[in-house]
């Protein structure tokens, strides 16, 4: 029931990472990164199953050494397109590009002499590989150090920028960048000067946010600031977590700004003394148990009266704590009651076929646009 965002986004010109378009107006993508070594192809295509299950559209993978072969292995097995992390040594960019990539995430600056370069930028454009500059404020040249006394958002994009007239000399357009730093107005005002300077697309993140919770709100409140502006076009958040944590929260950034939908959109109440219910013990049930639902739907759990009539009524599906029994809503409307008594299970039945419901109903109307169109 959820309306769309009234955000307009950048425009910007539109690359394909494997099957996944970036830019444009295409769907804002949410990507990761492995963990794992990447030499232990079994660990690494399960950590990228994982992640795709989650939702993830891309999913990056280090290639720090002649892992090559490995990766070679490890994109057979993906189900998502695969980013390489390539630096300092060209030689692995061009075994991977042989081998099969979808991306090369390079900095073309630590590459070495314009030659080396040329020659990954040749086995791109042969092979119609896209690639992503990847600034940092952790590993700016030591020219630019030289200029800058420590990292600023200017020292981001003219690094940015001249890594970009390398490939624009080349007369290579498929690239999109990434200017990311830790600090949240460091890394908001370079992608806002970037976004005025070039067309590609960029891919934003708060580079090593921290941990869990510090690293999710870093990156809500720096990459939210930057899509409400409608700049981005496909984003990492960067957590010192399991790299499903990324994805998860990724998509409740996109989902809040009414960007993107993956799965369930939970309204709940903080709770209080007024709750007929355990709101937060049944909250963490329902996120547990659903999280392989990828229906895009409004789902409200409140503990009282007071809000939750006018929380359900604007929900796909809705529960309002009351005494004796609480009440379910269904699409807007007063549908039943269920008592406290393992109600936990009957909400997420009750969730489950909604979702049935809405997709049966998503491929109708599909069907229908398809038919009418021939």
């Amino acid at each position: 029931m959820s309306q769309a965002s009234p955000i307009k986004r950048r425009k910007s010109r539109q690359i394909m990472v494997g099957t996944v378009p970036v830019g444009g107006d295409a769907p804002i993508s949410v990507q990761s990164m492995t963990n794992t070594e990447t030499c232990d192809v079994q660990a690494t295509v399960a950590q990228i199953t994982a992640i795709a299950e989650a939702g993830a559209d891309i999913v990056r993978v280090s290639v720090p050494s002649m892992d090559a072969e490995a990766f070679r292995e490890i994109r057979k097995a993906s189900p998502v397109p695969l980013v390489a992390d390539i630096h300092f040594d060209h030689k692995i960019a061009l075994k991977v590009a042989d081998y099969g990539v979808d991306c090369l995430r390079i900095n073309p600056g630590n590459i070495g002499k314009e030659q080396k370069v040329r020659e990954v930028i040749a086995a791109c454009k042969d092979k119609g590989i896209p690639i992503r500059i990847g600034v940092n404020a952790g590993s700016l040249g030591k020219e630019l150090m030289r200029k800058y006394p420590e990292p600023t958002s200017e020292a981001l994009i003219e690094s940015a920028l001249k890594n970009v007239d390398i490939l624009d000399r080349h007369n290579f357009p498929d690239f999109k960048v990434s200017v990311k730093a830790s600090e949240v107005f460091m890394a908001v005002a370079a992608y806002r000067g970037l976004a005025e300077q070039i067309e590609q697309p960029l891919h934003l993140g708060i580079t090593e946010a921290g941990a869990l919770r510090g690293g999710t709100v870093k990156s809500a409140v720096g990459l939210g600031m930057l899509l409400m502006e409608g700049i981005g076009d496909t984003l990492r958040v960067s957590l010192a977590a399991d790299p499903v944590e990324e994805v998860k929260v990724g998509f409740e950034i996109l989902k809040s700004l009414k960007l993107r939908t993956n799965g369930i959109n939970f309204i709940a109440c903080p709770s209080c003394s007024r709750q007929n219910f355990d709101v937060i013990g049944t909250m963490n049930e329902l996120e547990r148990r659903l999280e392989d639902i990828r229906t895009p739907m409004d789902v409200a759990v409140i503990g009282c009266i007071v809000n939750g009539p006018g929380e359900a009524r604007e929900a796909d599906v809705g529960m309002t704590g009351a005494t004796p029994n609480n009440l379910i809503y269904l699409d807007g409307e007063p549908d039943h009651k269920v008592s406290n008594n393992n109600f936990v299970d009957h909400l997420e039945a009750t969730i489950r076929k909604r979702a049935e419901n809405l997709d049966a109903q998503r491929a109708r109307e599909e069907a229908e646009i398809i038919s009418s169109s021939h």
